[in-house]
């Protein structure tokens, strides 16, 4: 019976540090949502994003993703995106989405442009570039997919001697 508690008393001690660590874990790692303005952006590959991912400019997390959305008209997925209040983003800022790592995931990256107008809330981000499949480019890369016809000699591409 002394055994028992013990036993108990152990795997109450272990769930108690597991907890404290799950903390820890995520008030160390800074994630965050971001309350402020709303914009969106249309991607043609929305890849890796979901709710929750992170949007930064110039490395620093400046908004969060808070929705996303496939339009039926066009088949583009549609990110709304919360960006923080202090944060006046130009009307021609650009919206890309780009991985954290090679096993990371992705998340959006902003470039401001040079434009004199401030983009309004609820408004939209013009210029956007998908998401890149790296296991795709890979495997064109090994398997020679690329569809350039440049990787076969004298493949009738008009350049140099036949």
């Amino acid at each position: 019976m002394k055994r028992n508690i013990i036993e108990t008393v152990m795997g109450g001690v272990v769930l108690v540090v597991a907890a404290a660590f799950v903390v820890f874990a995520f008030s160390a790692s800074g994630m965050r949502t971001v309350s402020g303005y709303q914009v969106r952006a249309v991607f043609d590959d929305a890849t890796g994003i979901s709710p929750g991912a992170d949007v930064r400019m110039s490395g620093v997390k400046v908004g969060t993703v808070t929705a996303q959305e496939l339009d039926p008209n066009t088949f583009f997925a549609e990110v709304t995106i919360s960006i923080e209040d202090r944060i006046q983003l130009p009307d021609d800022t650009s919206a890309r989405i780009v991985p954290e790592g090679l096993l990371g995931g992705n998340y959006v990256e902003l470039q401001p442009g040079g434009a004199l107008e401030n983009l309004e809330p609820g408004g939209t981000i013009e210029y956007t570039q998908g998401a890149i499949n790296v296991v795709d480019l890979l495997g064109r890369f090994i398997f020679g997919g690329g569809g350039d016809g440049g990787s076969q000699p004298n493949s009738g591409s008009g350049l140099g001697p036949s």
